[in-house]
């Protein structure tokens, strides 16, 4: 899949124009999905040296990106007078996201199990009443 992620407030905590800490996950994240043979695009309104120093701070925690504010890494502007900053993707990984952004592991279990949210978020809810113990009622609990 081609996937594109964010950075401010999806790899990194919201800390524009200055670097966040890192989200927990994020990169280890990324390096696997990048394993798993995925494209990833970073896809972020940062540009210039705020864009390169984004980039530089994921290649230092070992993720290389397919491309970057582009469909494919080639892509230039003067070469292509259809050029569209929106990015064509099958997947768009992002803070801003109607529900917030889920934690890592969810997303990576999103991904590589063709799962939506709402399917984890049931299997999750059921396993957690399995293993929930029976609560007793007061009267229960006096008289055993």
């Amino acid at each position: 899949m081609v996937i594109a992620v964010d950075f401010d407030g999806t790899i990194v905590e919201h800390r524009y124009p200055a670097i966040g800490r890192e989200i927990p996950f994020a990169t280890e994240t990324l390096k696997m999905l990048i394993k798993d043979k995925h494209q990833l695009i970073l896809w972020s309104v940062r540009e210039g040296k705020l864009l390169e120093d984004a980039v530089n701070w994921c290649r230092e925690r070992g993720v290389e990106f397919y491309a970057v504010n582009r469909d494919f890494p080639e892509e230039n502007v003067d070469k292509n007078r259809y050029f569209s900053r929106k990015i064509k993707a099958d997947l768009f990984i992002d803070d801003r996201n109607l529900g917030g952004l889920p934690d890592w592991g969810v997303i990576y279990k999103m991904i590589t199990e063709k799962k939506s949210f709402m399917d984890i978020f049931k299997e999750e809810s059921a396993q957690s009443i399995e293993t929930e113990p029976e609560k007793k009622s007061f009267f229960k609990r006096i008289f055993k």
